[in-house]
């Protein structure tokens, strides 16, 4: 197929596709599927071989935020049972994250629920970030704490933060349709603030949300052009309680699809399957990680994910390999000391739970894959890892 051929080339150069090449890879046939992974991962390995980066959650303070994000659990109205309760302590922090460093991750992701940070939330941050880092040595610490104030993402660097997650989630022209509360401008505004301030900018967007072909397009360009080291993709998890519990749309083919022209989009960047992948994507997991070279870990935020020993098993049966400590995330040419920058600045290089247009009528939605996390940080149990 000569438009694959073109995406290959261009991905090889850095080049970024037009927006008709990167809407005709979403229109591709079920029949074509296999030769769209194929191509893809041409470019994935080119870039990062056959690693796979592994990250994992610690959701800091669960539910009980002002914002109204529709695809959110934890918004301002949701009626969903999730679990809920206030900051975790800098040591219970750590302990959490541990769990997920002794499963094989090599960057914790410390999660917030929230408008944004104040500046004593930024103090309480910084402490849990300094545990972390003294007790699990060479870990890559990323914050995603909401929208941040002028000065916050420098004193979380100061800190030991290596990066800052803020998705831009879906495209500027229907951004208003998701959110009320704030707004696309200040989604960018505060990943510009991260990548200002040496963090390693980490930004993407949720599939699944009712959005059209040319609006998933439309994200990954300004994705492109705000030049993240890392974009997770996350597929809508349509949770009871929520305005999109009824938002079942996605097939895995549909979401290989969406993975594939990321890939071709941002052919150098940490691409990462994010929530939603066990859902939507299901037993064609392990074709995804052609395209992605990145995945969480166990669990999410407010939903459980596979167990840990399974994503190992899957990456390995696949003929992948973990990425380890001491391998650098990123390319030469993005790459300026630890874990990856852009390239012009910067330092080292999360997500809600999110899927694209339309799956078939015939596949009725697994609601019986949705499952509330009841284990792991704020509970009593063991986390999964």
């Amino acid at each position: 197929m000569d438009l694959l051929n073109t995406l290959v080339d261009k991905g090889l150069r850095r080049e970024t596709p037009t927006r008709a090449e990167a809407l005709a890879v979403l229109a591709t046939s079920d029949d074509d599927l296999l030769d769209v992974v194929a191509a893809a991962g041409k470019v994935r390995r080119h870039w990062f071989g056959r690693r796979v980066k592994l990250n994992y959650l610690v959701n800091l303070k669960s539910g009980l935020c002002p914002e109204d994000c529709s695809y959110c659990s934890q918004r301002l109205g949701s009626k969903a049972d999730i679990l809920k309760y206030t900051w975790l302590k800098p040591d219970q922090a750590s302990q959490a994250a541990a769990a997920g460093l002794a499963g094989g991750a090599k960057r914790v992701c410390l999660v917030a629920s929230g408008r944004g940070p104040t500046d004593r939330d930024v103090d309480r941050v910084s402490d849990t970030i300094r545990a972390i880092k003294e007790q699990n040595e060479g870990v890559e610490v990323c914050a995603c704490l909401g929208l941040l104030s002028d000065g916050q993402a420098e004193r979380l660097r100061q800190a030991g933060a290596d990066a800052y997650n803020h998705n831009l989630n879906t495209s500027e022209s229907t951004y208003g349709d998701i959110t009320t509360t704030h707004t696309y401008a200040d989604r960018v505004d505060t990943v510009q603030k991260a990548h200002a301030a040496g963090l390693s900018a980490c930004s993407g967007l949720i599939a699944g949300m009712g959005e059209s072909d040319e609006d998933l397009v439309d994200v990954v360009l300004s994705l492109r052009e705000l030049d993240p080291d890392s974009v997770p993709v996350n597929f809508l998890i349509p949770m009871d309680g929520t305005p999109l519990a009824g938002e079942w749309h996605l097939t895995p083919q549909r979401c290989l699809r969406i993975l594939a022209m990321v890939r071709f989009v941002c052919p150098d960047v940490e691409v990462r399957i994010a929530g939603g992948r066990e859902v939507h994507l299901r037993t064609m997991q392990p074709l995804a990680l052609h395209l992605a070279n990145s995945v969480f870990l166990g669990d999410y935020l407010t939903s459980e994910g596979q167990a840990g020993k399974a994503d190992l098993e899957m990456i390995a049966d696949a003929g992948f390999e973990v990425e380890g400590a001491d391998q650098v995330t990123l390319p030469g040419h993005r790459a300026a000391g630890g874990c990856g920058s852009h390239e012009g600045g910067g330092a080292c290089g999360t997500a809600p739970e999110a899927a694209g247009a339309c799956g078939s009528a015939a596949d009725a939605p697994r609601t019986d894959l949705v499952a509330v996390r009841r284990r792991g940080a704020g509970t009593d149990l063991a986390p999964n890892a």
